[in-house]
C-alpha cells in the first residue's frame, strides 16, 4: 500500500507539473504586440539596408540573418568594416579593417514582440519603465526620441550608434562624426540619409499616414518600422512542445525525460520559465571570459555596468530558450559551441570553467587581435571575482540526463522557424548590396 501511495503521489505531482507548465508556457498570436503590417514591410527593407550604417557597409541583417537563425553564428561578431557573413565573415583590410570584435554575442530575435518582454540587451540596458510599455530607460537618457512604439524600437536605435557595430568612427563618415558629437545628432544624420533616398519616400508614406513628404521621415519612423518587422517576423510558438501543451501530443521518450528534469530536479525552470522560457532577470553563471569585453578593453561586468550595483557584477539576462537549437554558440559571449556544452556548464559552472579551452570559442581569425582575444583569462584576480560571484547551485547530472535535457530543448524549435513569412529581400531602396 505504501508503494502504491508513493506512486500515486508521484503521478499526481507529475500531472500538476505538466498542468502548471502548460498554463505558464502556452503562447498565441494575441500575446504579441499588434504591429502594422505596412510598417513591418518597410522594416524588412530597412533591416537589410546598409544605408543605416555610417560607412554603408553593414546592416542589421548582417549580424541577425535569416539563414543563421536571426544571429551570426559566431561567438563574437565582426561588425563595421568586416566583409562577408556569419562564420565566413572576415575583418576587412587596410584603413577600414576592424579595430575590435563586438564584445558580446549577437542575441537571437525570437519573440521579442511578445507583450511581456521588458528588458533587452544582455545587460538589460534598455528597459520598459511603465505598465503600458511606452516609456524606457536607456543609455540615451533624456535624448531618447519620443513616439517609439515598443521596447523593440528603443533597442533598434543603439546598434546604429555603436562605432564598432554600425556607425564607424568620426574620421570615416559624417554619421560616425555626428554620433561622436551627440547620440541624437547621429540618429538625425541617419534619418537625413534615408530622407535623401527618394526611393524610400513612398514606402514611408504607405506605412505612416502622417508622412506626406520626405521631410516628415524621422528616426522614430525608422525605429518603429524596424520594430514592426522584428516583432512580426520572428514569432515562434509552433514547436513540438507547443503541440504537447495545447493538444497533449506526447514528446519523444528522451525529450519527455528531459522535460521532467528541466522542470524538476535539474532546476532549469527556476530561471527559464513562462512562455518565453526566461524570467527576464539577471544571473551570474560563470560563463568563461574572453574577447574585448566592455570595460578596460577586456573585462565584462555585465548588469553592473548598467546599474552601478556591485551585487549585479557578472550578471546577464536569462536568454529565452525558444528555438535555442538554432542560435548557437551559447552564453553572453558565445563561449559554448553546443547545447550539450552549455547544459553541462549550467549544471557545474566551476568545473566547466576549469575544463574550458579557447578553441571552444567560434572566432573568425583576426591576426592583429589574436593576442588580446584571451588576455583576460590570465588575470587571476578577475577570474577569482567571476567565480566568487556565482549565484548558481551545482546539480548532479549524468551524461544521459544531459542528453535528455538537450532532446527536450530541441522540442522548443518551431516548425516554421526556418521558413519565416517575409524573409530576406532581394533588393533594398538604397540600391546597396544585400547580405
Amino acid at each position: 500500500m505504501r508503494i502504491l501511495s508513493r506512486l500515486s503521489i508521484s503521478l499526481a505531482t507529475a500531472c500538476v507539473m505538466a498542468t502548471s507548465s502548460a498554463n505558464a508556457d502556452t503562447m498565441s498570436k494575441s500575446d504579441f504586440i499588434n504591429f502594422d503590417p505596412k510598417q513591418a514591410a518597410l522594416g524588412q527593407l530597412l533591416f537589410y539596408d546598409k544605408i543605416l550604417s555610417g560607412n554603408q557597409n553593414i546592416s542589421c541583417g548582417t549580424c541577425h540573418h535569416h539563414t543563421l537563425g536571426g544571429t551570426d553564428g559566431v561567438s563574437l561578431g565582426i561588425g563595421e568594416g568586416g566583409e562577408g557573413l556569419g562564420p565566413n565573415r572576415n575583418p576587412g583590410s587596410g584603413e577600414t579593417k576592424i579595430a575590435s570584435r563586438i564584445p558580446r554575442n549577437a542575441p537571437a530575435l525570437w519573440n521579442l514582440g511578445h507583450r511581456d518582454v521588458r528588458v533587452l540587451f544582455h545587460d538589460g540596458r534598455v528597459e520598459v519603465t511603465d505598465a503600458k510599455g511606452g516609456r524606457f530607460e536607456t543609455p540615451a537618457e533624456a535624448r531618447l526620441p519620443h513616439g517609439l512604439n515598443s521596447i523593440l524600437a528603443a533597442q533598434a536605435l543603439f546598434p546604429m550608434s555603436s562605432d564598432a557595430e554600425m556607425a564607424g568612427i568620426a574620421s570615416e563618415n559624417p554619421v560616425g562624426a555626428a554620433f561622436e558629437e551627440r547620440i541624437d545628432h547621429g540618429w538625425e544624420a541617419v534619418a537625413n540619409r534615408v530622407r535623401n533616398t527618394p526611393e524610400y519616400e513612398p514606402h514611408f508614406a504607405k506605412a505612416f499616414p502622417h508622412v506626406a513628404a520626405a521631410q516628415d521621415i524621422t528616426i522614430v519612423e525608422i525605429a518603429n518600422a524596424l520594430a514592426a518587422f522584428i516583432g512580426t517576423e520572428w514569432q515562434s510558438f509552433d514547436s513540438p512542445y507547443d503541440t504537447y501543451l495545447t493538444a497533449g501530443t506526447p514528446l519523444p521518450a528522451d525529450a519527455e525525460r528531459g522535460r521532467q528534469l528541466f522542470f524538476g530536479e535539474a532546476g532549469c525552470a527556476q530561471c527559464h520559465n513562462g512562455p518565453l522560457f526566461s524570467d527576464q532577470d539577471f544571473h551570474s553563471v560563470g560563463v568563461p571570459a574572453f574577447g574585448p569585453g566592455r570595460i578596460d578593453g577586456q573585462r565584462d561586468i555585465g548588469r553592473m555596468e548598467t546599474t552601478g550595483d556591485p551585487d549585479d557584477a557578472y550578471k546577464f539576462r536569462t536568454p529565452s530558450l525558444r528555438n535555442i537549437a538554432l542560435t548557437g554558440p551559447y552564453g553572453h559571449n558565445g563561449a559554448f559551441p553546443t547545447l550539450r556544452d552549455m547544459i553541462r556548464h549550467m549544471a557545474n559552472p566551476e568545473g566547466s570553467l576549469a575544463d574550458w579551452t579557447p578553441d571552444m570559442a567560434s572566432l573568425p581569425k583576426v591576426a592583429w587581435l589574436q593576442d588580446a582575444d584571451f588576455k583576460v583569462m590570465s588575470d587571476q584576480n578577475e577570474m577569482q571575482r567571476l567565480l566568487a560571484n556565482l549565484d548558481t547551485t551545482k546539480v548532479s547530472l549524468s551524461d544521459a540526463d544531459i542528453s535528455d535535457i538537450e532532446a527536450f530543448l530541441h522540442t522548443l524549435t518551431g516548425a516554421s522557424a526556418e521558413a519565416l513569412p517575409m524573409g530576406r529581400p532581394d533588393t533594398v531602396p538604397s540600391g546597396l548590396p544585400v547580405d
